[in-house]
């Protein structure tokens, strides 16, 4: 019994000894924990700021006696307001400032109309006109939260519609200065929700379309990263792990970043379409002007999610395929296969720098990369007709057939992200880049176009451009032979 009391002292003694070093490492933790936080976002700071003021300045309707006197305990509902409604975002306080307001003042209107017509019936019938009433109004507002575009922007007016009228109405039958009752906290509520608008668009503001604009570009931006570094990365493999399959099994996904950033694009969609739903109820700012069209970023997103499925197939022939494979077919599609991944990346960093900028200068990139790789595409095609198949075990060439099938599948997801992107870019009114004025004869040689480049030349009053063409990549016939005289390894410079 000595030894067990003895053991216990000595285990509680050490408890409490290391007391002040565990609260210490939690403190610590908390505190690393609340700095990563503030890190990640120094905008959340900020709004917990903004929300401190908002309450402060609510507050005065208690703090002063004259708006004390005037709104009495009433006042209470502008602080429950600023609480409900003030949101991170602007659109998200307007959504939630605006509904809440525009369903108190019309469910207050119809509660004193739905009382006022309940006491025509007498004492006795008044209980019976208005529980009816009631149950009509939250019937059928009930109901319509159930169409989707209601309920995605209006379905926190309508639970505020039904409890305000239904808080006027039943307490209606009780409460004889209704009406004063009615005034001062639609009055109250006014107040609190003009408060958060205010402080929420003038005090630093956080705007939730331009958190859309920058998650949009942000997925295209991920998607490209990927399909830059998959092709080297898989034929790589391939090539060092021939005996044991594609995969090669000393690759770790958690050593390869790029590997895993696409799939982020694949849970964005609640996050898209509840960012385009608030940011329509925002005004004009910055780039963004009344009108914009945020419904065009929901159509990129979509299809950059389609873009990010197909790259999850792609995904499972890196570090975990175990299947023999064919030197010889991965020789035959190797070139095309990378090709098309880096032209399709090489091409979706373009758009997602041209939706960050707002400007169409890299929209000529783009598209010069989307037809590289729809040219690899058909490249591929013909190589694999080419390709004598006979006497070729299916299984060895499956992993990395599919894998070519996928990218010629992700190449035309590519191309309709850019027509996507290019429609936005009209509707929103992307920055126009200047063309330069190019000769007749020269625009009847589109290849020409492509090749060398065109920079601006400052003369005087003249206005002229000199284009410079790569030699070794034009194609020359005996006329141009002629004209051109003398060796030019640069290439050819004419002026327009």
């Amino acid at each position: 019994m000595e030894i067990e009391s003895a053991t216990q002292h000595k285990g509680a003694w050490g408890w409490l000894k290391a007391l002040p070093s565990r609260f210490k490492a939690k403190v610590i933790s908390v505190a690393k924990s609340i700095k990563k936080l503030a890190q990640d976002d120094p905008r959340r700071i900020i709004h917990s700021l903004k929300v401190g003021l908002a309450l402060t300045l609510v507050s005065l309707l208690y703090y002063v006696r004259p708006l004390y006197d005037g709104f009495g305990v009433s006042g209470m509902w502008a602080v429950l307001t600023v609480v409900v409604v003030f949101e991170f975002t602007v659109g998200q306080t307007l959504s939630k400032g605006l509904n809440r307001s525009f369903a108190t003042f019309s469910a207050s209107a119809l509660g004193l109309g739905a009382k006022h017509l309940a006491s025509l019936s007498g004492e006795k019938g008044e209980p019976i006109i208005l529980g009816i009433l009631v149950f009509l109004l939250a019937a059928a507002s009930t109901f319509t939260r159930f169409f989707p575009k209601i309920k995605a922007r209006y379905d926190y007016g309508i639970l505020i519609f039904i409890l305000t009228f239904s808080m006027i109405s039943i307490s209606g039958s009780r409460v004889e200065d209704l009406l004063e009752m009615s005034h001062q906290r639609l009055s109250t509520i006014l107040i609190g929700g003009a408060i958060c608008i205010i402080v929420s668009i003038f005090v630093c503001p956080n705007w939730s379309g331009q958190d859309l604009h920058k998650l949009v570009a942000s997925n295209i931006d991920k998607l490209a990263t990927y399909l830059e570094e998959f092709g080297g990365e898989y034929f790589q493999n391939c090539s060092e792990n021939e005996e044991e399959g594609c995969g090669g099994g000393d690759v770790s996904k958690n050593d390869k970043s790029f590997l895993q950033g696409y799939k982020s694009v694949l849970n964005s969609k609640n996050t898209e379409e509840s960012l385009a739903n608030f940011a329509r109820w925002e005004p004009a700012h910055g780039c963004f002007r009344l009108r914009h069209p945020w419904k065009q970023y929901l159509k990129i997103g979509a299809l950059a999610r389609q873009c990010a499925y197909k790259i999850e197939a792609l995904n499972v022939y890196i570090g975990t395929s175990d299947t023999k494979v064919s030197p010889e077919f991965n020789g035959t599609i190797q070139d095309v296969c990378m090709k098309m991944s880096s032209e399709s990346g090489k091409a979706l960093k373009e758009l997602a720098s041209a939706i960050k900028t707002m400007s169409d200068d890299p929209f000529s990139s783009a598209n010069a990369y989307v037809e590289s790789s729809k040219t690899a595409a058909n490249e591929l095609k013909i190589a694999l007709e080419s390709a004598s198949l006979n006497n070729v075990d299916i299984q060895a060439i499956l992993p990395s057939a599919t894998v070519a099938s996928t990218l010629t599948e992700i190449v035309s997801c590519v191309e309709k992200i850019s027509e996507a992107v290019h429609e936005l870019s009209n509707l929103a009114h992307f920055k126009k880049i200047k063309e330069a004025n190019v000769s007749p004869e020269l625009s009847k040689q589109p290849h020409l176009l492509h090749r060398g480049s065109v920079n601006p030349v400052l003369d005087g009053d003249s206005n002229h451009v000199v284009i410079t063409i790569d030699h070794e990549t034009t194609n020359h016939s005996p006329e141009n032979d002629q004209n051109h005289k003398g060796p030019n390894p640069a290439g050819l410079r004419l002026q327009v």
